[in-house]
């Protein structure tokens, strides 16, 4: 069975068409799929647009939006269970994703239930990719970290108020240790596979967002729209001082 097709078009005429992936995404799909169907992205706009990394759109509060509305907080007041299935599909150019709030309020990386972006990202050189992993690794390690953290909450605080320093040292030196043992058995989750670094290298992307955020489909057709969206002059809050207009959003197969 094919995997449903969604044409966007915009209010200048110009039409992308993305394949969605309901396989590796099911509930993402269903729940945009739905919302396609229903037409709730038709008159909104691309809120959020920053070139050579992404173009945003699906806040609910931007149809018709006046050019002085802070736009990016408008949702629908649910959320999507992440979908990942890295490295199979991945944040190269064009892909089709479910924006988020940041790891600090959704630990679990539930997805917004209405906004979206599409990647247009840039190419990387070899150099460039092995930081980028280094970065990845030493985020890993971060986040290891902080759960152990909150984990041993009690006890830091027992023994911060008792001012027990000598204990807290070997508490601080033991979930170091722990950190070290858990990222080195997670260590494949920082590593670019051969053929990700090749498309990253000659097609392009956003490799730092890989196993963060979902993504649940592609642009197989006007991936030149997006790249001249994602050069429109644009405000402080990059939001595009011309709106961008989604004139519909259709499922056509």
């Amino acid at each position: 069975m094919a995997n449903p097709i969604v044409t966007f078009t915009m209010e200048n005429g110009d039409v992308m068409k993305a394949e969605l992936y309901p396989e590796i995404a099911p509930t993402s799909v269903n729940n945009f799929v739905n919302l396609v169907q229903k037409g709730f992205y038709d008159g909104l706009i691309f809120h959020r647009v920053i070139a050579g990394f992404m173009i945003q759109g699906g806040d609910v509060t931007s149809k018709n939006a006046p050019m002085n509305k802070s736009l990016g907080a408008g949702d629908l007041g649910y959320t999507v269970p992440a979908e990942f299935n890295y490295p199979k599909y991945f944040h190269k150019k064009g892909a089709l994703c479910a924006a988020r709030t940041g790891d600090e309020v959704n630990p679990e990386r539930a997805s917004s239930a209405s906004q979206f972006y599409i990647v247009t990202g840039k190419k990387y050189s070899e150099a460039e990719l092995n930081q980028m992993e280094k970065q990845l690794e030493n985020r890993l390690k971060q986040s290891i970290f902080a759960r152990l953290q909150a984990e041993n909450k009690p006890k830091i605080m027992e023994y911060y108020r008792s001012g027990n320093k000598e204990e807290l040292a070997i508490l601080r030196d033991t979930l170091i240790g722990k950190t070290e043992l858990e990222a080195e058995k997670r260590k494949d989750e920082t590593k670019l596979p051969k053929e990700l670094r090749e498309i990253y290298k000659t097609e392009g992307g956003v490799p730092f967002l890989d196993n963060q955020y979902t993504v649940y489909g592609e642009v197989v057709k006007g991936i030149e729209v997006v790249e001249a969206i994602q050069n429109v002059k644009t405000n402080k809050q990059d939001r595009p001082t011309e709106n961008v207009v989604i004139t519909s959003v259709e499922l056509i197969g």
